[in-house]
């Protein structure tokens, strides 16, 4: 009777050993969906700020007021941003913050979010937020992330995982509001006339691209910026007249160009269609120019804020807020509302070549799966 008894124990514990063992070890790399991965500027971050010791936080109430928590998420939205729409494109959840303390174990082969609000190209844009991760330390996380990945799976397999993964990078707005514009005159247009300005962030964030793909980025979706002008904020600060502001505008019109250009060339010297071009400031202008075409009542007045164009200060507990956030473009002084952004991954998925050049984001996805 007593031997019986410790075969049970033995099988028992055998048992509990397998099904350890089972649980800790990591899905299919290849069964999952795609990884996704996200750098950039608060347009795209989703809460890599509240981490940080920064005055660019989006952690306070009326923030996230249609998340399905209801709570602040430190995404600069009312609800979903830009990469949650795409991650639920990609049948995915949605990335974690990189200095999320819940990003580890599996969560890694879903992708991360690197992007952290105030950052721009240049390293100097931003200051006045203090502690903001700029996209060289954006950089050094990813190849932080790939070390952490691969002692979970291997070098090879996050290698393959990288490779198949899609990048979205969204940055630049930031270069012209809150550092070329941020005063008059600021360091850098004493320094630079705009073209030339404009320029310098050209070649400096080839450099940012060029990197990401020799870390492994093999789809980077690149967005231009949108129509800066036409922000609440900027309207309120530099419209007279009820219209855009025609220097951020301009600004922005130079740079647009530039951009697809620079991505161009550099999709030739690889003989390859690494980097897609996502006209964003097109997409954005066409909700400005017809608001009411896609069911929004203004394009001019921030749904949350204060002062003209509700474009003044930040959104706060203390702000204005209008009752239906659905019929706004813009949520705050400076971001889309998460209907807006769900628009604009629409185009993101299925535009023409006028909005996502060479090739919309589904036309990636059918060609990467024959692959």
């Amino acid at each position: 009777m007593a031997t019986k008894t410790l075969l049970l124990v033995d099988f028992g514990m055998v048992f509990l050993v397998l099904m350890n063992v089972i649980i800790n070890v990591p899905s299919s790399v290849e069964a999952r969906p795609r990884a996704f991965f996200v750098f950039g500027d608060s347009l795209v971050d989703n809460g890599n700020n509240n981490y940080l010791f920064t005055t660019a936080r989006a952690d306070s109430p009326p923030y996230g007021i249609d998340f399905p928590t209801r709570t602040p998420t430190g995404r600069f939205s009312n609800g979903y941003n830009i990469p949650d729409f795409i991650s639920m494109r990609l049948g995915a959840e949605s990335t974690l913050p990189y200095l999320s303390p819940e990003f580890k174990g599996e969560k890694l082969l879903v992708g991360a979010n690197f992007a952290s609000a105030g950052v721009g190209i240049l390293n100097d844009t931003g200051v006045q937020f203090l502690n903001i991760t700029r996209m060289y330390r954006q950089l050094e996380y990813f190849e932080e992330y790939q070390r952490r990945l691969s002692a979970l799976i291997g070098i090879s397999k996050t290698k393959r995982l990288v490779k198949r993964a899609l990048i979205l990078i969204t940055v630049g707005g930031n270069d012209f509001v809150n550092n070329y514009y941020l005063v008059s005159p600021s360091a850098r247009s004493r320094q630079y006339r705009l073209p030339q300005y404009v320029k310098l962030l050209i070649f400096e964030y080839r450099k940012i691209l060029k990197k990401l793909y020799d870390m492994g980025g093999r789809r980077v979706i690149v967005t231009g910026t949108g129509p800066l002008g036409c922000a609440p904020a900027e309207m309120a600060m530099r419209s007279r007249d009820g219209q855009c502001s025609r220097e951020l505008q301009r600004a922005a019109s130079l740079y647009n160009p530039l951009l697809q250009r620079m991505l161009t060339n550099l999709n030739n010297r690889l003989r390859r269609h690494v980097f897609i071009a996502a006209n964003t400031a097109l997409m954005h202008n066409d909700f400005i120019s017809n608001p009411t075409a896609f069911g929004f009542t203004t394009s001019k007045v921030a749904c949350c804020g204060q002062g003209p164009y509700n474009g003044l200060g930040v959104c706060s507990p203390s702000s204005n807020l209008c009752p239906d956030r659905s019929t706004f473009v813009f949520w705050d002084p400076f971001h889309p509302t998460e209907r807006a952004n769900r628009i604009i991954v629409e185009r993101i998925m299925s535009g023409s070549t006028i909005y996502m050049n060479p090739m919309n984001l589904s036309t990636i996805l059918e060609l990467d799966a024959t692959t």
